[in-house]
This record gives structure tokens, C-alpha cells and sequence, in this order.
């Protein structure tokens, strides 16, 4: 009789162990936020590995937002603790994010449409709120996230369709989690911002047209994320 305690063992993949061996140097060396990593090519010769690896491994960090890759001027801790999310569950989020994406642009867009011919002055002012909401999370610096989900949900509301309403409540755990991969990236807060206020301006003005292109912009840009750039199966 087969066991599943004896199956196939999975092999961590190097990257893995050389993001391990980066968590506790920071831990043992007392880094903090701000702090610079040593460079790729010291890293590879002290782990004995490949700059590739060393390479895949800062992605994974950078896709976490534990850490900031400046173009030419290189690797800064954002944080004192890498509190790392396991790779498998990374992987998975990436494999899942295309599909939440396009889910959100199908039905997205038709809600903009149908909010900017149904709005009533209460979803005009609830879409004002949450523009206002935002913009102070940003201005705290801060990414906007819980002004990003008012302004959605007002869309939603002022559609004013309850079987795309449900379609939303049903992957909403999904979409948060698209929404918090998306307001992670370096300036994204800020142009997400501009974009809401491109797609209030469709609505408010009863141009459905103009708002399902604004929201379909948007979504584009959501879609933009380091996450979907990271192929998790490169191997130096």
C-alpha cells in the first residue's frame, strides 16, 4: 500500500533558500528600513550562488514590497522585519490575478456605464466621499486603499443592478486582493486617484460612454503590477 508520507519530496527552489539566507543576515545584522542590502554581485560570492539567483531572489522581496529596487543605485530594506509571505502562496496569487483582472474589467466597465445613466445625486455625493476619503489616506501617506473600495462600491450601488452587485460581493475577496497588489506599486496611490476622478467625471455627467473607456483605462493600470512581470519557475 502506498503512503503519502513517502511521496516525491519538493525541491526548494535555490531562490527560496537564498531569500532565507538574506532574512536572517538582515535580522543578524540589525538592518532596518532605509538600510541597503549588499550588492547582487556580493551576494552571489558570499552564498556561493548565481547572480540569477540572487536576482530572483531580490524580485520575490520586491514583489512582497519588503524591499525598494532603485535603477542604478540598488536594494533598500522597507521594512525592519522581512516578514515573509510563503512562495507557494505568492505563486499561487500570481497563477489566480489574470483571471480576478479580467473579471474586474468585464464587469467594471459595464457598471461605470450603467452608474453614469442611474446615478442619483446621493451616489454622486456617495463617489465625492470617497475621492475625498482617499485622497487624505494618500496625503497620510498611506495607499488609499480603503478610499479605492468606497468609490468601487459606489459604482456598484449606483448601477443600481443587483445581479452584477452580487457578481461583485462573490469575488470580493478576490478584487481586494488585486486592489492591494495594484496601491503597492511605487505611485500607483496617486495615479489611481487621478483615474477615479476621470471616471467620476463620466458619471456625474451622465456620459456612459466616457466613463466605461475611464474605468476600462484604469483597470488597464490596475493590471500593471511587479507580480505578473515574476516568472516563478526561472531557475538559475
Amino acid at each position: 500500500m502506498g503512503s503519502d508520507a513517502l511521496r516525491p519530496m519538493a525541491r526548494p527552489r535555490l531562490y527560496e533558500q537564498v531569500v532565507q539566507r538574506i532574512r536572517e543576515y538582515v535580522v543578524e545584522s540589525g538592518l532596518g528600513a532605509g538600510d541597503k542590502l549588499p550588492a547582487e554581485r556580493e551576494l552571489a560570492q558570499r552564498l556561493g550562488v548565481s547572480r540569477a539567483s540572487v536576482k530572483q531572489a531580490i524580485v520575490v522581496l520586491d514583489v512582497q514590497g519588503l524591499v525598494e529596487v532603485r535603477h542604478g543605485g540598488g536594494t533598500y530594506l522597507t521594512s525592519a522585519k522581512l516578514d515573509l509571505e510563503p512562495v507557494e502562496e505568492l505563486v499561487e496569487r500570481r497563477r489566480r490575478l489574470p483571471d480576478v483582472l479580467e473579471a474586474r474589467e468585464a464587469m467594471e466597465t459595464k457598471l461605470a456605464e450603467l452608474a453614469a445613466e442611474r446615478r442619483t445625486k446621493e451616489d454622486l455625493d456617495a463617489l465625492e466621499d470617497a475621492l475625498r476619503y482617499m485622497a487624505e489616506e494618500i496625503d497620510n501617506g498611506e495607499q488609499g486603499i480603503e478610499g479605492d473600495r468606497r468609490f468601487h462600491a459606489a459604482i456598484t450601488a449606483a448601477a443600481r443592478n443587483p445581479i452584477l452587485a452580487e457578481f461583485m460581493t462573490s469575488i470580493a475577496e478576490q478584487i481586494a486582493e488585486s486592489r492591494t497588489e495594484s496601491l503597492h506599486q511605487p505611485g500607483r496611490p496617486k495615479r489611481s486617484l487621478t483615474q477615479h476622478y476621470r471616471i467620476f467625471d463620466g458619471i456625474s455627467h451622465g456620459d456612459p460612454k466616457a466613463a466605461a473607456a475611464a474605468m476600462k483605462r484604469h483597470l488597464r493600470t490596475v493590471a500593471k503590477v511587479r507580480l505578473l512581470s515574476w516568472n516563478p519557475d526561472e531557475e538559475a
